[in-house]
């Protein structure tokens, strides 16, 4: 397709779009916005963006397909800024959006199809740990789902133009309602942040009364309560795009959380096995390797003994193999026992080839978390 495609955030979304528009549309112009110039600077000279600019309205005015890749509450000022310069924008713009969120998006969202600019929303569920247009790649989206949420006023073939602009993506395009969108990505995303930051909260509470509660939650709790790491700024505003979905969950996580202590109090083993048995099905079931709303961690474990050299000699061998680690560390190291190295991949193909690598020179136990 030919045309001019405006990426409104220059960061890992935006770039990574940017990236795959670029490749599957090689006649297109993809122009750049981003409020930080070091990322706009940062794009154009990474071959990201053929064009950047400071001026959001203007490059709007020359694009064909504009996208909102930026936080849900940018998505929704940007919204109102095309709202109020409908008349500079081509006749036939698509405007579509990355937010983890979308009732409230679509609500802003319909200002600009009652102007008869269409406006489809858009969230591809695929990230990664690492942010900024310098982690951007083509295949973040491959095989991750991408849903979008067209209105009534959506029509058929403004869908499938933009289907044909994001073909490159590589990604499983599923239509949903706003609603359904926000309750799913509810359940699976935004619940869980919610969970991980209430876990780590009473860990800080009870560190209070006892420092060793810090010192041991550096292995498996750490691992579990990673997404509590995430951009606090970000999740405020999803949560709060979100409430409706994010109340209703938790009340039903607290009679869950009640039905939970009632068999501990009536020591009901039957039933505590149940629980955890049905539990541990139902994950056992999950896809393992299909990418869902929450990037995945492509972990390795290592048993090493505690000698001098180890983590070097360790990635030594994965750097003679060009094999890129995301981070590195050590679990637990005492003198004459073995310590857990743990090294991050950015996917599963670098985790397996990286487990190859390390039994072709060591023996050391290694696996998978």
């Amino acid at each position: 397709m030919k045309g001019t495609v405006l990426i409104a955030g220059i960061g890992l979304i935006g770039g990574s779009l940017a990236l795959t528009i670029k490749e599957a549309h090689p006649h297109a112009t993809v122009i750049g916005f981003d409020i930080k110039e070091s990322e706009r600077k940062l794009a154009k000279a990474l071959g990201v963006v053929d064009e950047e600019s400071d001026s959001f309205i203007e490059l709007a005015a020359r694009a064909d397909l504009i996208i909102l890749a930026v936080p849900v509450k940018q998505t929704e000022i940007l919204i109102e800024e095309l709202v109020q310069n409908a008349d500079k924008l081509k006749k036939n713009v698509i405007v579509t959006d990355t937010g983890s969120t979308k009732a409230r998006i679509m609500q802003k969202g319909k200002k600009l199809n009652d102007l008869e600019i269409s406006f489809i929303g858009g969230h591809p569920m695929a990230g990664s740990h690492k942010s900024g247009v310098a982690a951007a790649k083509k295949i973040l989206f491959e095989n991750a789902f991408y849903l979008l949420t067209p209105d009534e006023q959506t029509s058929t073939e403004e869908l499938n133009t933009l289907k044909e602009w994001l073909k490159g993506t590589k990604a499983k395009m599923i239509e949903v309602t706003p609603e359904e969108h926000d309750q799913l990505t509810g359940v699976i995303s935004h619940f869980p942040h919610v969970i991980a930051s209430s876990l780590v909260h009473q860990a800080r509470h009870f560190d209070q009364q006892n420092p060793l509660v810090s010192r041991l939650a550096a292995g498996g709790f750490r691992d579990i309560t990673r997404i509590a790491s995430s951009n606090p700024e970000m999740w405020k505003d999803v949560s709060l795009h979100n409430k409706e979905t994010l109340i209703q969950l938790l009340e039903v996580w607290q009679k869950e959380m009640h039905k939970f202590a009632e068999l501990l109090k009536d020591e009901n083993g039957e039933g505590l096995y149940e629980y955890f048995a049905a539990a541990k099905t139902f994950r056992d079931q999950l896809p393992s390797s299909s990418k869902g709303a929450i990037p995945a961690f492509y972990d390795l474990y290592v048993d090493v003994p505690d000698y001098p050299g180890v983590i070097s000699e360790i990635t030594g061998y994965l750097a003679e193999e060009r094999i890129s680690i995301t981070n590195i560390r050590i679990m637990e190291t005492r003198e004459d026992v073995y310590g857990v190295l743990v090294i991050s991949f950015q996917n599963d193909h670098d985790r397996m080839k990286a487990k190859k690598c390390i039994q072709k020179h060591t023996n050391y136990d290694i696996f998978l978390a």
